[in-house]
């Protein structure tokens, strides 16, 4: 049985007569109840003429049907309107009548097992593989101009019945659908559960393209693309006597019923994260393009990838230069996989798949690869200002030095720099004065021009300036310190200081 009330009747009696089908019907009485809508159409319609009556007949207008006001001055014109009565050896309403006024039937011709089978068809065609299913629609922005015509046509009879029925308690047309066909689609497909993975289907309807246009003429609003949510705003802008001079309520009949588009599958991106080392002084993080030409022959993110994954997003725990080495134990990574075809890893694939990189390459190498959530990725992010980052540089003095002259750098603590933005990043990083902490440094006397800096800095902190000066840009610096001109040779990043991902064993 229907959970519908004795006050539901008139309500129903209305719908039917203006053209809605019996889903809709249910929608409009605001029924809630799954199964109630997944029950074949002629089943709930039966059941509907039987609760308005067991000898009742509905009116059904085979002309377009006009506002109450302007039927009211037809009437005598009008011919005698065809009556349907329920009989179960005769044709059912579901055969006989038209599209649904307000769905443009998408509940009526779409909720069947031909558009499963088209939705299955193109899953298995593109072989993904997922433990987990949701379905999507997209539905004619008309829609919503429709249904905002019929809640007007009822909302005055059943205001003088003392009965209120708020638009926002209509279930959509989008949440009936996928009652009703998310189990289907879903046993379909294998008995998927509902989550990760998204099967969606596009409805569109050409012959009442232009139920919108009216509303953006009146505000004066003029758009070649009506999407649904300017709809749903327009709607919310103009007054029902307004919307009423220009939209017959309920309604007009359409003779066709609503197009499916393409299917189009999606799944949930897949995370998988890491460390790298680089060993190279030519290997750039990510590809490095000048003017639309390629600067260097691969990168660490290439690399990584390799032959497995072609649409991704890196990202890392900050990135060295170019000819910067990361070594010790490596720097946080993490690739998100988009639309993955496999979301699912085993333990010994995830090894596989690290060992298949690391024989790749003698530039990098990968450990600690495993498959992570999304909100975990917010871990690596957090380590790129808040760490501690600790680098081995090579460093050249002009002047020549002695031991004895850098000895005083390894009681320097706590140095606090005042770094303006370096002049070569300033083109992708906006102009401030950033305070960075040097936390220790300690030297390795190696010639009289020569010396290995060790220091343990506040991530974010840019160690070839601070050593060179960057035209005064950084201050205090390495020159100014040591009283003459200094750069770096090499520089290495020997650790970054982040607890993620966790540690595997090999």
């Amino acid at each position: 049985m229907l959970p519908l009330k004795d006050k539901d009747k008139a309500l129903v009696q209305k719908l039917l007569s203006s053209g809605c089908c019996p889903r809709c019907v249910l929608r409009f009485c605001c029924i809630n109840v799954q199964s109630a809508y997944k029950r074949p159409p002629q089943e709930i319609l039966k059941e509907l003429i039987e609760f308005i009556g067991d000898n009742s007949t509905v009116e059904i207008s085979e002309t377009k049907t006009q506002s109450d006001a302007d039927a009211g001055q037809e009437a005598a014109e009008a011919p005698p309107p065809k009556r349907f009565k329920p009989d179960e050896t005769g044709p059912t309403r579901e055969e006989e009548s038209p599209v649904c006024v307000l769905c443009l039937g998408i509940l009526q011709e779409h909720c069947d097992q031909t558009l499963v089978s088209k939705m299955a068809e193109t899953v298995k065609a593109e072989k993904y593989e997922f433990d987990t299913l949701v379905l999507s629609v997209s539905l004619p922005a008309q829609l919503c101009v429709r249904e905002h015509s019929c809640w007007l046509h009822v909302k005055t009879e059943l205001r003088e019945k003392s009965l209120v029925l708020g638009k926002d308690d209509v279930i959509q047309v989008k949440e009936a659908f996928k009652w009703v066909m998310q189990s289907l689609v879903s046993k379909a497909l294998g008995g998927a559960a509902v989550s990760a993975f998204e099967v969606g289907v596009e409805f569109v309807h050409p012959e009442t393209d232009k139920d919108c246009h009216f509303l953006f003429c009146e505000l004066l609003c003029f758009q070649s693309v009506f999407t649904r949510m300017a709809v749903v705003k327009a709607l919310e802008k103009i007054s029902e006597a307004n919307f009423l001079k220009h939209y017959p309520s309920p309604p007009t009949r359409p003779s066709s019923s609503c197009e499916s588009r393409d299917i189009q599958c999606l799944h949930t991106s897949v995370f998988i994260a890491g460390r790298y080392n680089k060993f190279s002084r030519s290997l750039p993080q990510t590809p490095w393009l000048i003017g639309g030409e390629r600067r260097m022959e691969s990168s660490v993110e290439e690399l990584i990838a390799g032959p497995s994954w072609t649409c991704f997003n890196f990202s890392s725990s900050g990135r060295e230069d170019v000819d910067v080495r990361t070594l010790g134990n490596g720097r946080p990574f993490a690739m998100e996989l988009l639309n993955p075809h496999k979301s699912w890893f085993s333990r010994e694939q995830i090894k596989q798949l690290q060992q298949t990189i690391n024989s790749s390459s003698d530039k990098i190498h990968v450990r600690d690869l495993q498959i992570v959530s999304r909100d975990a990725m917010g871990r690596m992010k957090e380590g790129e200002e808040e760490k501690t980052k600790t680098y081995r540089a090579l460093v050249w003095t002009q002047k020549p030095i002695q031991k004895e002259d850098i000895c005083f750098l390894n009681d320097i603590k706590e140095l606090t720099l005042d770094q303006k933005t370096p002049l070569r990043v300033l083109h992708r990083r906006a102009l401030a004065v950033r305070p960075r902490v040097i936390h220790s440094m300690s030297s390795e006397y190696r010639d009289s021009h020569h010396f290995y800096l060790a220091l343990k800095t506040q991530a974010g902190t840019y160690i070839k300036e601070f050593v060179h000066g960057d035209f005064g840009r950084t201050k205090p610096n390495m020159c100014e310190l040591l009283q003459t001109e200094a750069d770096i040779l090499e520089l290495d990043v020997e650790s970054v200081d982040v607890d993620w991902p966790p540690p595997i064993p090999e």
